[in-house]
């Protein structure tokens, strides 16, 4: 093996380059390695100068922190580990197979089907767009911690899907083939396009704006409306005794869907003050408007036929009662003034602090919904 490509010699210099053009412009940087030279000192990072994007700080220097809340969601997130191996499904194959009804069979695979999918966009988006244009490294820290948890989403939806025995091709496609599931995937697609471009300059104004509206609709819609409201279907099989341990996978998931949200919110308003900008009431009443005919559309197919306790109104009307609770956390206007909460059990499904047979279930320890913090 040549010398200069042996790794496992510390001791022997590499070997220096034969061409003298070469040697001349790296000689400099030689004598500096060696300590014949000094190097030039660079200055301290200085908190003030990071940024959330178009930062002037050094990005690889994670402290001194400008976001120490950032820091912080990184810190609970990595508390809240868990993975679907410690949740029994065998009372669900059985539910599956001999208590649902057809109309409570086809909630469950579509509402899985939808979600397959959306989990594995929220990966790339935030590994591919989000994480590359923020400057502040606590803040990719986390975001690195949201991609791997996405990942563990996928693998849970697959879990539940092997257990119970689906066809994965059959539901993995059905985002293609079902319009109204294909409909909310096009419009985040759709949404967030450009934010995923890698060369969008975010020192112009314009592309500044474009990103924070995709973000806002990426953190507070996509991840805070349509993911919340997303899994009451089956939590409303849980509440009648049905599916338990698919809805106990999807609590846990909701716990870090709730995070993802609550620390979205936080850099959406933090963006927004630090660069001085608004977002464009038009362009939000669209995203609103959007969004909603999409969950519309959606649940009037999942749910054509009610099950008990749910069906397609209450989905679209609790959709429009948090989209207002997330306008009021992010400091915009209502988008549904005067919708109701017309689950108000759903926001207990965040809470999985709660007594367990022991012979039934393994207890893991889980913050509290009330433990986090929207500001």
């Amino acid at each position: 093996m040549n010398a200069a490509y042996r790794f496992d010699d510390w001791e022997t210099p590499a070997a220096a380059p034969q061409n003298p053009a070469v040697d001349a412009k790296i000689a400099p940087k030689i004598e500096v390695d060696r300590g014949i030279l000094p190097a030039a000192a660079l200055a301290p990072v200085n908190a003030a100068d990071k940024r959330i994007v178009n930062g002037k700080a050094d990005i690889n220097q994670l402290a001194p922190f400008k976001y120490p809340w950032a820091w912080e969601f990184f810190l609970k997130a990595n508390r809240n580990h868990w993975t679907p191996l410690e949740i029994s499904m065998a009372q669900d194959v059985h539910d599956y197979h001999h208590k649902l009804s057809p109309a409570e069979r086809h909630v469950f695979e579509n509402v899985l089907a939808y979600l397959t999918t959306s989990d594995i966009l929220a990966m790339r988006n935030i590994g591919l767009a989000v994480m590359e244009k923020m400057t502040a490294p606590e803040l990719q820290i986390y975001q690195a911690r949201q991609v791997y948890e996405e990942a563990l989403h996928t693998w849970t939806y697959q879990h539940c899907i092997e257990n119970i025995g689906l066809d994965q091709q059959e539901i993995y496609n059905r985002y293609r083939v079902v319009p109204q599931i294909h409909g909310k995937i096009a419009l985040s697609n759709r949404r967030l396009e450009k934010a995923l471009r890698s060369d969008l300059d975010l020192t112009d104004r314009a592309n500044l704006h474009e990103f924070a509206l995709s973000y806002f609709f990426f953190a507070v819609i996509f991840e805070g409306c349509w993911f919340y409201n997303g899994f009451t279907p089956i939590f409303a099989l849980q509440r009648r005794g049905l599916m338990k341990g698919a809805a106990e996978q999807l609590q846990y998931i909701m716990r870090d869907e709730v995070l993802h949200c609550a620390f979205g919110i936080r850099v959406v308003r933090e963006l927004l003050k630090e660069e001085g900008l608004e977002l464009d009431p038009q362009a939000l009443r669209t995203l609103w408007d959007e969004a909603e005919a999409a969950e519309r559309a959606y649940a009037s197919y999942i749910l054509r036929d009610p099950i008990l306790g749910y069906n397609a109104d209450l989905h679209v009307q609790q959709f429009r009662f948090v989209a207002n609770r997330r306008a009021r956390q992010v400091g915009v206007e209502e988008p549904f003034p005067g919708a109701e909460n017309v689950l108000p059990w759903l926001d207990e499904q965040a809470n999985l602090r709660k007594e367990k047979n022991f012979f039934e279930t393994r207890v893991t320890e889980y913050q509290t919904g009330g433990a986090l913090a929207w500001d």
